[in-house]
């Protein structure tokens, strides 16, 4: 990702989804295969117990999910949108450090969804799964439905 991508994601963030903002992420790593974004272990984002609140584990769910899924529709020059339709969150440790979040296009599969979309027009449906590591630990698993037409 260069210099001018991240400029515009942060003006992005900034004006139009400022949770995500307030959170001051990281991306990592930003392809069509894989995202990894970091959510630091700061004051803004922890709770009453000292660990990451849940809400910050969630932004780095649907930010990680959400750019995996524009990265493919981008490289397909697709104007659809996106939506999230459905979320689900295991946690299952407490985050006391930086968490990274993983989102994987496994086979492409979203690859062919965005072209499904393509071709027919109609919305389509799919899954995206986030991991959530700290200290090299699985701290939470996420499944975001994402919908695109």
């Amino acid at each position: 990702m260069n210099f001018l991508e991240r400029l515009f994601l942060k003006i992005y963030f900034a004006t139009k989804i400022p949770m995500i903002f307030f959170c001051k992420p990281r991306i990592i790593k930003s392809s069509t295969e894989k995202v990894v974004v970091k959510i630091p272990f700061i004051r803004r984002n922890k709770n009453h117990l000292g660990s990451m609140y849940f809400g910050a584990l969630s932004v780095g769910a649907d930010l990680s999910a959400g750019l995996l899924a524009v990265n493919c529709i981008r490289r397909k020059k697709s104007k659809a949108k996106l939506v999230f339709k459905d979320f689900t969150a295991d946690f299952l440790k407490r985050p006391l450090n930086d968490v990274y979040f993983e989102a994987i296009n496994k086979d492409s599969s979203i690859d062919k969804l965005v072209e499904e979309n393509i071709n027919s027009a109609k919305r389509v449906s799919f899954p995206i799964d986030v991991k959530a590591i700290c200290d090299n630990e699985i701290v939470a698993t996420f499944t975001l439905t994402t919908s695109i037409k």
